[in-house]
């Protein structure tokens, strides 16, 4: 390993060797630029600190009343913020 510093701001960055299937790194090649990262490296690393802090997971619960909410929705049974505020005369 070798440290090259980052000005990005994150520190001292360590350089890793990683070996990969040619397929993974080809879906890499086909995703990162498209999903908004400057490089492949900054998709990596994000991918890395998803792996260690994974992003927090809705219970099935919280699922459940997300496709209730929806539904609604849909149906028309829900009334915006900003109707809301019309109808009661208030402003921002």
């Amino acid at each position: 390993m070798s440290t090259d510093s980052d000005a990005g701001g994150d520190g001292e960055m360590e350089k890793i060797n990683v070996r990969v299937p040619q397929s993974l790194l080809a879906q890499v090649d086909e995703v990162w630029e498209e999903r908004g990262y400057a490089n492949k490296s900054e998709f990596i690393r994000d991918a890395l600190r998803d792996a260690v802090n994974p992003p927090a997971q809705l219970s099935e619960e919280a699922l459940k009343h997300l496709v209730e909410s929806r539904e609604q929705r849909e149906q028309g049974e829900t009334v915006s913020q900003d109707d809301v505020k019309n109808r009661l005369g208030i402003d921002d």
